[in-house]
């Protein structure tokens, strides 16, 4: 179980009311939190974790400037840094690939998006959220294929994001996606399902989820 928060907009001048909402949050919850948004300095990683964050996730700043990654990494270790990644097909077929989009998935970046990954990696990042922009929001299921490519391109845990709207979705994502983790935001949100729901069908699909 964690809890991931991301701050659409997350302005200097916002950066105190993160700041204070991070820390009422992780006084009243009890299972890991990851923030991210807006993310770009050392020193704003270290703030918010200081204020009671678990994990940072870091997005655009590391696409600018890779060297930010294995800094923090040195600073607050690989455990605590989170890669986010949002990721456009260049074409219909998998062979073509994926891009590597910043800024609220708004611009695209040239990078190829499975050697991105491999780069964060080898800088010690110690975790990947990836983020179809193809599949987001349509409720329809995750990119697989993204998700198997990017799985097979590294060692580090992936967590699937972009597409669930169903249960079977949530499903797909570990077992034809092999991602090691899933995070669903609308089907709470608009409660289509409950969190509990959400457990007891994926044990029922043999996977592990605490209970």
């Amino acid at each position: 179980d964690e809890l991931v928060f991301l701050a659409i907009a997350a302005a200097r001048e916002q950066r105190k009311t993160l700041l204070e909402m991070v820390a009422k949050i992780a006084q009243k919850i009890s299972i890991p939190f990851t923030v991210g948004g807006g993310v770009s300095t050392v020193a704003g990683i270290e703030e918010l974790l200081a204020a009671g964050a678990d994990k940072i996730s870091i997005n655009s700043a590391a696409v600018k400037n890779p060297e930010l990654l294995s800094t923090a990494v040195s600073r607050v270790g690989s455990q605590r840094l989170v890669l986010a990644v949002d990721a456009k097909r260049r074409g219909l077929a998998a062979n073509e690939g994926w891009e590597v989009y910043i800024n609220g998935g708004l611009t695209p970046t040239g990078l190829d998006v499975l050697e991105w990954v491999t780069h964060a990696e080898k800088l010690g990042v110690g975790e990947l959220l990836v983020t179809s922009m193809d599949t987001d929001g349509t409720k329809d299921g995750y990119d697989y294929e993204l998700l198997r490519a990017v799985r097979d391109q590294v060692k580090m845990p992936v967590i699937a994001s972009g597409g669930a709207g169903k249960l079977e979705h949530l499903r797909d994502a570990v077992l034809k996606g092999k991602a090691d983790a899933v995070l669903a935001a609308s089907i709470f949100h608009f409660q289509t399902y409950t969190i509990h729901e959400v457990k007891d069908y994926l044990a029922s699909a043999g996977i592990a989820v605490r209970m």
